[in-house]
């Protein structure tokens, strides 16, 4: 069933207005320049899902306190620093449909607004008092990085294994929803089992939604996700769908997908690639394996009642698989 996510956020409208107005008082800043381009991030600023998981995972096992507030805006500001600087070494001019930070200030402010917003972080979590939430932040942010130079590496190689893009995901993307869903119960609850459970959930989800990205590449439309599709594949990216798709094609049809995306492919080599992809099963594999990691990640939850929080993670498991953006 496809979920909105206003309809999502609903239960949450109170905590969800808390939790923007802490966001903007710690991105405020007095120098000007900066406070600039804080209100062009804040503007365009993407769906907040994962402060919306904070706040979810909270309710489910506690109550959302000033921490949980705090800890969902320092998940958005390293979330976008990361974004920032993405841009940066990908030479992206837009992001959600809207020019970049580096397209509109160029890379220098940029890296530096990055870093400014990874400051922003570790400030935001000394306020909480909590050592384990700084130590979380500090791991995501290690394996954030570690995902994007492997796939950097993997990239210049155009040779990937499935379990290469599994560890790439994980850290990549698993790694902040996976922290997102444990801070926001670390907020709340002194359990332990609640925060493994939290986190189970989380690096399960993050790898659902991940692969639904990248699926997204191959049948998604420009209007509505913002970024061309195929831009994975000019980008020299190689997914699930293509990976699996190789396993299935011959070592002639490999060496001609692989030349004509080493050499730049246009358009209609695009749709070249993006049908062998589909024609050797790649588009349905990964559907597949994008399912099975959404049921672990409800398997997680599967000691708790249901109550609205938990209905509420569970259409967030239905958005992240069936969104079309």
């Amino acid at each position: 069933m496809d979920h909105s996510l206003a309809e999502i956020k609903k239960p949450f409208a109170q905590e969800w207005e808390a939790y923007q107005k802490t966001f903007k008082t710690i991105m405020s800043s007095d120098i000007k320049l900066v406070d600039t381009v804080v209100k062009y991030i804040v503007r365009y600023k993407g769906k907040g899902l994962r402060p919306l998981l904070a706040l979810m995972s909270g309710k489910l096992v506690g109550k959302i306190n000033e921490n949980t507030y705090i800890v969902a805006s320092i998940l958005e500001m390293l979330h976008t620093a990361t974004l920032i600087h993405d841009d940066v070494v990908d030479e992206a001019h837009i992001r959600r449909g809207f020019p970049s930070i580096n397209a509109v200030w160029k890379n220098k402010i940029s890296v530096l607004m990055g870093d400014y917003l990874l400051s922003k972080c570790l400030i935001g979590a000394t306020k909480t008092n909590k050592l384990s939430i700084m130590q979380i932040l500090a791991d995501a942010s290690k394996r954030l990085s570690k995902g994007e130079l492997k796939q950097i590496e993997e990239a210049r190689k155009l040779k990937i294994t499935e379990k290469s893009y599994f560890d790439i995901i994980s850290n990549k993307t698993a790694a902040l929803i996976g922290a997102a869903a444990e801070l926001g119960a670390i907020t709340t609850s002194d359990n332990e089992q609640d925060h493994k459970n939290l986190r189970m959930f989380g690096e399960n989800l993050g790898i659902a939604f991940q692969i639904k990205d990248d699926l997204l590449d191959y049948y998604g439309q420009k209007a509505i996700i913002g970024k061309p599709v195929g831009k994975d594949i000019k980008d020299k990216k190689i997914t699930l769908p293509m990976i699996h798709a190789f396993k299935n094609a011959s070592d002639r049809e490999i060496r001609k997908i692989k030349r004509l995306i080493k050499r730049g492919a246009n358009s209609k080599e695009i749709k070249y690639i993006i049908d062998f992809v589909e024609q050797n099963d790649g588009i349905q594999y990964a559907n597949q394996k994008k399912i099975e990691y959404a049921d672990k990640a409800r398997g997680a939850l599967e000691s708790y009642s249901m109550n609205e929080a938990k209905q509420a993670i569970f259409q967030f498991v239905d958005y992240t698989v069936e969104r079309k953006q």
